[in-house]
């Protein structure tokens, strides 16, 4: 065999075991290697990914972009959808944020809403895979919107915070929903008659303001039933939110028939704040003047101070609960309840100032005779007595009686009163005609006890006058309250 091919064979065995040799020292290496070298594999396909998606979100924008400057294009805002044709037909629904307070003396209440409008516009039209375009405020005067305002309405807001609340929804078929929030302040005619057991129905009533029913229509939306917010209702203060209707008309102007769509929200007034504030009051007030019945009549001072406390008081609430009222001609019944307790309140003290006039009038000193008449018994000394005392005009007629006591006669004396047969003297003129009137069917104690008197005429106790009041002002005052309660209740 020649030198070359031994070469050429120690060459390849070396080969060999070379190739086995690394081969052994490159497993534990593999590993590393594969995940060096699949990260920029994955990387680079991410990258490519995203390259191939980016200009499909740069051809939805500027499709986007097409549809509005295709639609906007050929939009007039200033005509109405299918003019010339039928009447566009706009479809409201409304969702209340909140409702009140109510104002009583300026009559009118507060409502926060979202206001939604839907009509169709054929021109706003498009076909593409976009089911709907939303647009800002910024695009709003870009479209025809409705001429929409509150007939009823004294101010209105809307809210710009932190942008203008208005958005337009366009859809492919042309159907265009607006939306906008905005508060208002209505007004709500209050008939306070029955106050403060009164309810009232506050409306809100909307149209357009130059489209006649031959140009546009108003139309609630299908199942429509509005919506409130009830965590809200608290805003009412002295009222409960009890029912809320709705309904539609036309009206009649020189402008032609408008359609007038109408929300009623009927409230009724909660009783407990009229009731701890006014009628507590006048009903303690005047039980508080009857206390003077029970004080003794010649204790001036304390019984005047005490009747003239509680007309002051009855006067100062009467004031009070007109204090926030409408200046209504009319009387409510919260008036008439606090006029009858200021007139019960009068009586008590008039009561007093009656009684003592009269109690003054009957203690009036009068000049009494001597007696020097013998001590005569029997019969006799009685008629002398009474003899006498006619002819000399004296006001006393004595009698004499006597007593025995161990075997002793006693004289007693009892004096009586005697009125002359002379008629006293009585002022002329009209007075003197009410007071014989008076005399004629009445009489007061100690005058009733008179011999003249005669039997069978009324008889009133001048010193039980106020145990006559004790008893009639409570009775009076609860039938009172017991009519003025069924009545006010059933009106």
């Amino acid at each position: 065999m020649s030198p070359k091919v031994l070469l050429i064979l120690l060459n390849v065995l070396l080969i060999i075991h070379l190739r086995k040799l690394l081969s052994e020292e490159i497993k534990p290496v593999v590993a590393p290697v594969a995940a060096a070298t699949t990260a920029p594999v994955v990387a680079a396909t991410t990258a490519v990914t995203t390259a191939m998606e980016a200009p499909s979100k740069r051809s939805k924008l500027a499709e986007a972009t097409n549809i509005l400057d295709t639609i906007l294009k050929n939009h007039d805002p200033k005509l109405r959808p299918g003019i010339g044709g039928k009447p566009t037909v706009v479809s409201v629904e409304v969702y209340v944020n909140s409702l009140g307070p109510i104002s009583i003396l300026d009559m009118e209440y507060t409502i926060d809403l979202m206001f939604y409008q839907t009509w169709y516009d054929e021109r706003l039209r498009y076909n593409n895979t976009f089911e709907s375009l939303v647009l800002n405020h910024d695009m709003v005067h870009e479209l025809w919107i409705p001429d929409t305002f509150f007939k009823n309405s004294r101010k209105a807001v809307e809210h710009e915070i932190t942008l203008p609340n208005q958005m337009v929804r366009i859809y492919k078929d042309g159907r265009v929903l607006y939306t906008i929030r905005m508060t208002i302040d209505a007004r709500c005619s209050l008939h306070m008659f029955k106050f403060p057991m009164d309810s009232h129905s506050c409306p809100l009533s909307f149209s357009s303001f130059s489209y006649s029913m031959n140009d546009m229509i108003y139309k609630w939306q299908d199942n429509f039933s509005l919506e409130m917010n009830e965590k809200n209702t608290w805003k009412l203060l002295q009222f409960d939110l009890t029912a809320v209707s709705n309904k539609s008309e036309i009206k009649t102007t020189p402008a032609g028939d408008f359609v007038v769509m109408t929300f009623f929200f009927n409230v009724s007034r909660r009783f407990g704040y009229v009731a701890l504030h006014n009628y507590v009051p006048s009903f303690v007030t005047t039980m508080m003047s009857w206390v003077s019945f029970w004080i003794e009549r010649d204790s001036a001072p304390a019984r005047t101070s005490l009747g003239i406390t509680s007309v002051l008081t009855m006067t100062t609430l009467g004031t009070f609960s007109r204090k926030n009222f409408p200046r209504v001609s009319y009387i409510t019944a919260l008036d008439f309840y606090i006029t009858v307790c200021f007139v019960f309140c009068f009586c008590a003290l008039l009561e007093f100032a009656v009684l003592n006039f009269l109690t003054y009038n009957s203690k009036k000193a009068h000049a009494s005779p001597k007696l020097r008449h013998p001590p005569i018994s029997g019969a006799r000394s009685c008629a002398l007595a009474r003899a006498r005392a006619r002819q000399q005009e004296e006001v006393f007629m004595c009698e004499v009686v006597t007593e025995g006591s161990s075997g002793e006669d006693r004289v007693c004396y009892s004096l009586q009163y005697l009125p002359s047969r002379q008629a006293p003297e009585v002022p002329r003129g009209r007075f003197s005609r009410c007071l014989k009137a008076f005399r004629k069917y009445f009489c007061m104690v100690p005058e009733c006890e008179a011999c003249t008197w005669q039997k069978g005429r009324l008889r009133i106790h001048l010193y039980r006058l106020d145990n006559y009041s004790r008893v009639v002002f409570p009775v009076a005052f609860f039938f009172f309250n017991v009519v003025y309660w069924l009545v006010c209740l059933n009106m």
